[in-house]
């Protein structure tokens, strides 16, 4: 199926590794011109090359720095068709209340803030041109809260709610704003201090109903295909992805 993604710009935050690679990825394959920006600019550099992408150092946390990034990513490739908010997770922890007033406002940053500063400035071009695409992932967190992950309990729903007033005001335009939630997907945040791989993927065939991690690429294929043509009717919603884990019905 071809995907209408050919020659689109797409910038990918968090796209380095991981679930934010995996998606840039994808998007190259479709025929898209693909922005990935990361923190560390050695590491954004060396993914940049392996999957044919332009590279952009770049924190989350800095919003002062998201109008210098945009502008040079638009003066590199041309106007951003499609914005993939991936920032990762915030620190979790067993105390709910255990957290610093610190750690609170950068999840706040990274979360709703950052995503938010970058819509402001790519939407008008979007809807002036008649088509976006705006997928933020997200977490199961977002439906079900996980006790550990308190930060993102608090701050993810916020977003969620925050693209359905966006979408419901843009689809006229052409432009969409959807989530992906994934549920535990076999990347390196998974593991823990003392934890193989092996160890999690004996945890996961035990308590996930399809019996094993999702991949990274069963992930994108479902960020990119909110992205594509056909996705156009597909609107402030948000796709579970998570092998069938959380129990909720809406």
């Amino acid at each position: 199926m071809d995907l209408g993604l050919r020659n689109r710009v797409a910038l990918v935050t968090g796209g380095s590794k991981g679930i934010g690679r995996g998606i840039a990825a994808g998007l190259v394959a479709e025929g898209a011109r693909v922005a990935i920006a990361s923190r560390s600019p050695e590491r954004i550099a060396a993914t940049a090359s392996e999957i044919d992408a332009r590279g952009y150092a770049f924190d989350s946390g800095d919003l002062d720095a998201v109008p210098g990034l945009i502008e040079q990513v638009q003066s590199d490739l041309g106007p951003i068709d499609v914005y993939i908010a991936n920032t990762g997770g915030p620190p979790g922890g067993p105390d709910p209340l255990g957290f610093t007033r610190e750690q609170w406002e950068a999840a706040h940053r990274t979360l709703v803030l950052s995503p938010l500063a970058f819509i402001e400035r790519l939407l008008p071009g979007m809807r002036e041109r008649g088509f976006g695409r705006v997928v933020a992932i997200g977490s199961m967190a977002a439906g079900e809260p996980i006790d550990s992950l308190q930060l993102s309990n608090a701050h993810r729903p916020g977003l969620v709610a925050a693209f359905k007033v966006l979408a419901r005001q843009a689809a006229a335009d052409g432009v969409t704003f959807n989530h992906v939630h994934p549920g535990r997907i076999a990347t390196d945040r998974l593991l823990g201090d003392d934890e193989s791989i092996e160890e999690v993927q004996e945890r996961a065939r035990r308590e996930i109903p399809a019996a094993r991690l999702g991949t990274v690429e069963e992930l994108a294929a479902a960020a990119i295909f909110l992205c594509s043509v056909q996705a156009a009717y597909i609107n402030g919603t948000s796709l579970l992805v998570d092998g069938a884990l959380t129990r909720g019905v809406s």
